[in-house]
């Protein structure tokens, strides 16, 4: 096979670069590029977890080095999500001011600033109920410096509000489960219908113990099959 006279390629060297060599060394210019205008010291959105990783905080990004990062601040989405970020702010900063004048101008502005102290524990356990035969799944979450008052909060969130993932897989969808002030838990489940009824769907807040546990149950296939039939669908109503 001749490899110097392929398209696109000059004589002598060889052909033209993999995809992979491209984008190689696309991620490399993107780190330099980022070396000189950013530092990760004073960079609000950047984190190291408890594994060693990076994480971007503005786009919910994980990176296995700094490198990864670098390259990713320089990316169209990270730039996006600056430019709405900034936007946002900005017009905050217009509301509050308006506020301000209208209340007068000796009034305080209490602004309410929550910071993450991470992630909480948890625990996901398999279950099957032994006469209906449906598949669910039961989460326990730990939360021991919980904020006074706050009780965690439960969502299902659907493949396409989410901006982690891109393109959105609609097999899956998502379970969120938020706190102050811990960062905000997603757990990506099949994308089955949920049955609603208050034995088989339901959440508890143990005080004592700080714990929050969640039982969610699926329908079964005739029963997502048949759902739009009278008397045939069964109970509940759609996760989705």
């Amino acid at each position: 096979m001749d490899y110097q006279n392929r398209a696109g390629s000059k004589f002598g060297g060889g052909g033209v670069a993999s995809q992979s060599a491209s984008n190689a060394d696309r991620r490399e210019r993107l780190r330099k590029l980022a070396l000189e205008t950013i530092d990760l010291d004073k960079d609000p959105y950047f984190f190291k977890n408890h594994v060693g990783s990076f994480e971007c905080r503005l786009c919910l990004t994980v990176h296995q080095n700094d490198g990864s990062y670098l390259a990713h601040t320089q990316g169209r989405k990270h730039q996006t999500n600056l430019a709405r970020r900034a936007a946002k702010d900005a017009a905050f900063g217009k509301a509050r001011e308006g506020d301000a004048q209208f209340t007068g101008a000796n009034a305080v502005q209490v602004r309410k600033n929550t910071v993450k102290i991470g992630r909480p524990g948890y625990k996901i356990t398999k279950t099957k109920d032994p006469l209906t035969r449906q598949q669910g799944l039961t989460f326990q979450l730990q939360y021991p410096e919980i904020s006074p008052g706050v009780v965690p909060r439960v969502r299902f969130m659907s493949a396409y509000e989410q901006k982690i993932e891109d393109p959105p897989d609609k097999a899956f969808q998502y379970l969120l489960v938020a706190a102050e002030p811990y960062e905000t838990c997603g757990f990506k489940v099949q994308a089955r219908d949920v049955d609603r009824r208050e034995e088989k769907f339901w959440s508890w807040w143990d005080v004592d113990s700080r714990e929050f546990w969640v039982q969610v149950t699926f329908k079964t296939d005739r029963e997502e099959r048949y759902s739009g039939v009278p008397g045939l669908g069964g109970g509940g109503g759609r996760g989705r």
